[in-house]
């Protein structure tokens, strides 16, 4: 009977060993499934958000293609963007709104950070100051080039007009 307990004690250790070795490959398993479940709910919390930034986005687009389609937001946008008027009435620009409001420029840049976006030129303006800063700096550029050449032609003029006194007074000597 000493025979079959010797095989249990050799076989208790590679028995062990082997279940040790199989609770490591399921916990292994286990954690890679866990960890690919905790990136796929991350990605679809990041999609989520995403399709609500998106709805919101096209709730806001339609909002702003119905109020196109009004007409009097139309005229509005019109009037205050290109300057537009009605027949009959008079355009009127303020050079100086401080006067008529009262505000100067620092206070009216306290007051809120929105009216800073809407000191922009209208379009038509922006366009005008390009053109007239182009001519400007074609006009300058072409008025310097050109005085250079006068310049030079003056010198080589003066420079001619003494070579030839000297050789003059030469014959004369």
């Amino acid at each position: 009977m000493s025979g079959p307990k010797a095989k249990t004690r050799s076989s208790g250790p590679i028995v062990f060993f082997v279940a040790l070795f199989i609770v490591a490959l399921g916990s292994i398993q286990l954690l890679s499934t866990l960890y690919t479940y905790a990136i796929d709910l991350s990605e679809l919390n990041g999609l989520k958000r995403q399709e609500a930034a998106l709805i919101a986005k096209k709730q806001e687009l339609e909002n702003s293609i119905a109020r196109w389609n009004d007409d009097a937001y139309v005229a509005a946008q019109a009037r205050e963007r290109l300057g537009f008027v009605f027949p009959g009435e008079q355009a009127v620009t303020v050079l100086h709104p401080e006067a008529v409001t009262g505000k100067t420029q620092s206070d009216s840049d306290t007051s809120s950070h929105t009216d800073s976006d809407k000191k922009t030129l209208p379009w038509y303006s922006e366009l005008a100051y390009s053109i007239e800063k182009a001519d400007s700096s074609d006009a300058d550029s072409s008025a310097s080039t050109q005085s250079g050449k006068t310049n030079q032609t003056n010198r080589d003029k003066t420079d001619t007009a003494t070579t030839d006194t000297t050789n003059d007074s030469k014959k004369d000597q």
